[in-house]
């Protein structure tokens, strides 16, 4: 799928789907899609962190994308595996839609009013065939407080 000008010079992202949201990751941060784990729910201050799954036999936290967007906890079937600073999380969507090519133009930074969207996790917004696409920020989908607070920072490893 290849969306856009091709002067403008493409770029692979990970397209998926969190409820009614079409998403995108940039796939060099992408490092596996699985059918959904179990979840080990522990105590956290982030309220969209679902927990702790075991993955590849080490415990990796699960972000809930819908909880990004204020939706309800609801079960997603999907889990992305994201490299974020050198450390896994898992990234729990309802649908991988595929890799598309797009151009690195077609998503737009933000406006400063839509900055703080869902933590500052969405990086930019464009339109995908008519559909608004959110460009999701891997490297902010865990703020470090929040991985302190699960134990999971490079002095806990």
């Amino acid at each position: 799928m290849a969306v856009g000008d091709a002067s403008a010079g493409l770029q692979s992202w990970l397209l998926c789907r969190v409820g009614t949201r079409l998403c995108a990751l940039p796939l060099a941060c992408v490092v596996e899609i699985m059918r959904a784990l179990p979840i080990k729910v522990l105590a956290a201050e982030v309220g969209f962190i679902s927990g702790v799954s075991i993955i590849r036999g080490s415990p990796v936290p699960v972000v809930n994308a819908g909880a990004l967007f204020g939706e309800a906890e609801a079960a997603r079937r999907r889990l992305i595996a994201v490299d974020v600073g050198g450390r896994l999380v898992a990234l729990a969507v309802d649908q991988v839609l595929g890799v598309g090519a797009i151009a690195a133009d077609l998503l737009e930074g933000l406006s400063p009013l839509l900055h703080e969207a869902a933590g500052g996790v969405v990086r930019a917004i464009g339109v995908l065939d008519g559909e608004l696409l959110l460009r999701l920020e891997a490297g902010r989908l865990v703020p470090e407080d929040a991985l302190e607070g699960l134990g999971m920072t490079d002095a806990a490893a």
